[in-house]
């Protein structure tokens, strides 16, 4: 949801700016704009629609600036408009801002600049910030120079309730910018004479590999070639830099047609990086920072398993494989209602949460309110430093570099496989069944080759899409763990297709939904537990008997003329075929989508990355 870029140093900031906004397209907006220091002050160009409407704004190549702010917007407060995107300034042009997140209280502080004799032109609450920043540098006398505005900054931000990532450029200061962050991702870019500023490290990846990570209240004053850090009282700190190796070119398509398309075939890659060196046929897992104890895990009550959307799916699969090595009773709760409901916490609980980001707002306000309440915490990202890797007592990785589409691939898959190893890393400490254990990380090791298997079913998988891309309502059906594999199916056909689906644990089809069956409607089921089999197939013939469609992905041993359509992928163990199984389901996806010529990578009203609440 929105994304911020930030320039200064020599060059012409304009093409800078915008280049970084193309690239952040995948957070999700409905408009965009910048804002550079110009010789006779401020300027601002912005509008409704796509960042390359940018281009067509008049004056916007006659800008000659060295340091700017831009920003693309996702509608909160305000319809999507020229008036209501940013940068906003303040009522004299003294301050351009840029901000992503939500001022829960801007109410109340607009009531008081009002009071004040200031004026609004936007609906957003982001207005309020150039106005209070104002409000604060001309009523202080008694500081001046760089002092005075980063005072004028820290107090506006003390008054703001709610999450912010602030870029602030000033009149009055024309070789400098001040940023600051409170639950919201900011990252800083080193250059040389010249720093970056972004959201988003792929924004700004191919033009440094080494990031300043900042933490909530950090407040960075920035010159061309250098930049002050100071905490939430303004004094001074020191902070290093931290190289990210992420490939740059992983930003680009590298002749794929859609991002979606590219990711998805990187999977055998980002699962062969998340194994990396943990373990191998005859060694133990080993996770770098982890120490658990046969003694703690054996004192725990249960684990919960708290995330969003496909990262919710993948503790789903994360459950599964815990209860059954290790015999943890595991939950898994959506992160936006954890916290509201209670959830009964104490030294005796694990809590695991994750985010594909690590800055997903909802999944770091359960984590904090685990510890506050006593319990260890683990995050999963596939970002290191990110701000729920800062929050958590233990971190581990996924590697699966970028992930530009809004509808995630590699990342969900890296995910069941970094959780599978964990539950392995536990079992292996607990003392459980090693020559099982042995047998399941063999097999681990055999995935990607397997999932490169599931990538040839393409063009059969196309064929299908083909056949039902007009449709409106699909279902699709699993147990056990298949009902996990089911649901990521569902989310990544109603992501990008827009069509109407829904997932369900089979044996509930009579229960209710079996009555939306009828002639044509297409049902798409996953057969790949062992002792499941003849169940599921059961509830199968309950749609063909309805008239059903069928699309069957399966490494079982089924009749293939029952069905309209049966995709075979590799056999292996239960615990792991979420990861080969989801991948037909998401060329699926795919595939309908550009039938119906869809925006794969930018599906309506979605986002990559979700820092409000």
């Amino acid at each position: 949801m929105c994304g911020i870029v930030g320039y200064i140093g020599k060059q012409k900031a304009s093409p800078i700016l915008i280049n970084g906004l193309m690239r952040l397209e995948y957070r999700g907006y409905d408009s965009a704009g910048i804002s550079t220091i110009e010789a006779d002050g401020l300027s601002i160009m912005k509008d409704k629609g796509r960042v390359k409407n940018l281009y067509n704004l008049e004056g916007i190549n006659d800008l000659k600036g060295t340091i700017g702010i831009a920003h693309t917007r996702w509608a909160t407060h305000g319809k999507p408009s020229k008036e209501n995107a940013h940068p906003h300034q303040d009522n004299s042009k003294s301050f351009s801002v840029v901000h992503n997140g939500i001022i829960e209280n801007y109410n109340e502080l607009k009531k008081f600049l009002i009071d004040n004799g200031y004026k609004f032109y936007s609906e957003t609450d982001t207005e309020i910030v150039p106005n209070l920043i104002h409000y604060y540098y001309t009523n202080n006398n008694n500081e001046s120079g760089k002092m005075k505005f980063l005072t004028a900054v820290k107090k506006a931000c003390s008054d703001l309730k709610g999450s912010f990532a602030l870029e602030i450029i000033c009149k009055d200061f024309p070789d400098n910018m001040v940023v600051v962050r409170k639950d919201s991702p900011l990252v800083i870019g080193k250059g040389i004479d010249e720093n970056y500023i972004s959201s988003d490290i792929p924004a700004i990846l191919s033009f440094t590999r080494n990031f300043y990570l900042l933490n909530d209240f950090e407040y960075v004053f920035l010159s061309r070639d250098s930049a002050e850090f100071y905490d939430k009282d303004l004094n001074k700190i020191d902070k290093e830099t931290k190289s990210i190796e992420w490939d740059a070119t992983s930003s680009e398509k590298n002749g794929y047609d859609d991002f979606m398309l590219k990711e998805i075939h990187e999977q055998p890659t980002a699962i062969r990086e998340t194994i990396g060196a943990k373990f191998n046929e005859n060694s133990k897992c080993e996770f770098d920072g982890l120490d658990f104890s046969k003694d703690y895990l054996s004192s725990l009550n249960r684990i919960y398993i708290v995330a969003c959307g496909t990262a919710m799916h993948a503790g789903l699969v994360g459950k599964n494989v815990i209860e059954k090595l290790c015999r943890i009773p595991t939950e898994v709760d959506i992160a936006s209602e954890f916290r509201y409901r209670d959830p009964l916490i104490d030294d005796k609980t694990l809590c695991i949460f994750i985010s594909q980001s690590g800055e997903t707002a909802d999944t770091i306000a359960a984590l904090k309110l685990s510890k506050e309440k006593g319990a260890k915490t683990l995050a999963i990202s596939n970002v290191i430093g990110s701000s729920i890797t800062r929050e958590a007592d233990y971190s581990i990785y996924t590697h699966a570099g970028p992930e530009i589409a809004v509808a995630s691939t590699k990342a969900y898959t890296s995910q069941v496989v970094l959780l599978v190893i964990l539950a392995i890393y536990f079992a292996e400490i607990l003392e459980s069944d090693s020559e099982n254990l042995v047998k399941l990380k063999k097999e681990i090791l055999e995935l990607p080759k397997q999932v490169e298997q599931c990538l040839q079913l393409k063009d059969k998988i196309k064929e299908f899409a083909k056949r039902i891309y007009q449709e409106k309502d699909v279902f699709f059906i699993g147990r056990g763990v298949d009902e996990a594999i089911a649901k990521e199916g569902c989310l990544k056909l109603k992501e990008i297709s827009y069509i109407h689906s829904e997932s369900y644990a089979a044996g509930e089809l009579k229960h209710g939904a079996i009555a939306l069956i009828e002639k044509g409607v297409t049902v798409v089921g996953v057969i790949t537990e062992p002792t499941l089999v003849e169940k599921t197939i059961s509830n199968i013939q309950e749609v063909i008997t309805r008239g059903a469609k069928t699309l069957i992905v399966t490494n079982q041993k089924v009749d293939k003329s029952m069905f309209d359509t049966v995709l075979e992928i590799p056999e292996t163990n239960p615990f792991i075929s979420p990861v080969i199984a989801t991948v037909p389901l998401q060329l699926l996806a795919y595939y309908i989508s550009k039938e119906k010529g869809l925006d794969v990578d930018k599906p309506r009203n979605l986002a990559k990355s979700v820092t409000v609440e």
